[in-house]
């Protein structure tokens, strides 16, 4: 379902999904029509908001084609999940079950979370709610209990819900987070999130049969508000447009596809990049990426969306991506700086922006996973069409290694 008006301030996208039949531990959809109930604004903190229903989907591509959608919109965004969680037996990767996920199914027919994770790091920070009510089997409980929780969602996101334990053997759980917030917004009030947060998981906490040792989560934290980093609006804002990246020592001007970005200079303040790259190499990458998001945030408050100060910070996050050891979300990145400087007009044989895409190709060149490869290739190739580079045949070389990708279900190497 899709409510749509001209004035359109904000989008919520409603996830439920569970696998149809026994492997169902929760009754994901049964919340939806509590949520349809609301008005749209509410669920987005906006006056005017769009829609948008997924009911137990049955294709992880299908879904992921409705969250890019998502994602590209400009104003607010607000993804409220329900349904349940499983782990990948041999990745060790935490899954969306949608509703033809079985067991021996899982990594073809789940949405993988990092797609989720990866597609909303692309959002502007401060832009992105995400709500979650979620169960997870036994294997993802115990991963998410010993961990940090749900990997990399808040990178410039504020996270609220909550996790629960498997239910009993052929019990169903419920929803109960999502529909305590339902209520509350049908009454007409419209607390903070935080606020609604504080009283939903207090009310349901002391109803009879409240589920025990959920894993709750609420972050509302501007990411400029990261442990250990210097905080963006403690130091002056960069000055002056950014100027041509600086070759690191002993690199050619035109820097390989793999190299770190250089920091971009300031008039005033200290440098914030070494404070970063250092946090990323010491292994510390959730941390890094919420601070460069948090600079760019300030970046974007301060010079305006395409400056060249955020596509700094932009392009810092494309490289933390890859430090990180994850190329899907550096490819991305690297398109979107890419398209953002081609957008200020720069030429497609200018060196930053054919450094961009070259970058993005060389991530995409990374990929292990057949499926993720194949969805990124079509905004990869029609990028490299317009953006040939210097390496000749580059757009020959990224056409015949996708076939090799649609030859294979699992992967290809070299």
């Amino acid at each position: 379902m899709v409510i749509d008006r001209e004035d359109t301030a904000g989008t919520a996208l409603l996830l439920a999904a569970a696998p149809v039949g026994k492997g169902r531990l929760i009754d994901a959809v049964g919340v939806l029509p509590a949520l349809a109930a609301v008005p749209p604004g509410a669920l987005t903190g906006t006056d005017a908001a769009t829609l948008v229903e997924l009911a137990d989907p049955l294709d992880p591509q299908a879904v992921l084609t409705r969250l890019r959608a998502a994602v590209a919109t400009p104003g607010p965004l607000s993804l409220y999940v329900t349904g349940q969680l499983h782990l990948d037996h041999r990745q060790q990767l935490v899954h969306l079950a949608l509703a033809r996920t079985s067991p021996s199914t899982l990594r073809y027919t789940a949405l993988p979370w990092h797609w989720i994770a990866g597609e909303l790091r692309l959002r502007r920070p401060g832009t992105t709610t995400v709500v979650v009510d979620l169960v997870a089997d036994d294997q993802a409980w115990r991963r998410l209990a010993a961990g940090p929780g749900l990997p990399a969602l808040c990178h410039g996101a504020r996270v609220y819900g909550r996790v629960v334990p498997p239910p009993p053997r052929r019990a169903i759980a419920s929803p109960d987070y999502l529909k305590a917030c339902a209520a509350i917004w049908r009454s007409g009030a419209r607390p903070s999130l935080a606020a609604l947060h504080e009283q939903v998981v207090a009310q349901i906490s002391a109803e009879p049969g409240a589920t025990l040792g959920a894993l709750v989560f609420a972050a509302d934290f501007p990411p400029a508000q990261v442990p250990g980093l210097v905080p963006p609006l403690s130091v002056p804002p960069l000055s002056g447009p950014a100027p041509a990246p600086v070759p690191a020592p002993g690199e050619p001007s035109g820097r390989s596809a793999g190299t770190a970005v250089p920091p971009a200079r300031q008039e005033t303040g200290a440098d914030p990049l070494p404070a970063v790259l250092a946090a990323a190499e010491s292994g510390r990458h959730d941390e890094a990426a919420a601070a460069a998001a948090a600079w760019e945030q300030h970046a974007h408050r301060t010079h305006g969306s395409g400056s060249p100060q955020a596509i700094h910070w932009l392009e810092v996050r494309a490289d933390l991506a890859r430090l990180a050891g994850d190329p899907a979300a550096s490819c991305r990145l690297w398109m979107v700086a890419a398209e953002a400087r081609l957008t200020r007009r720069q030429t497609a044989d200018d060196p930053e922006v054919e450094g961009a895409v070259d970058r993005a190709h060389h991530q995409w060149e990374q990929l292990r996973e057949a499926d993720t490869a194949r969805a990124l290739a079509p905004a990869l190739i029609a990028l490299r069409r317009r953006v040939p580079g210097r390496q000749r045949g580059a757009l020959q070389v990224l056409q015949r290694r996708l076939e090799r990708w649609h030859d294979s279900s699992e992967g290809v190497t070299g």
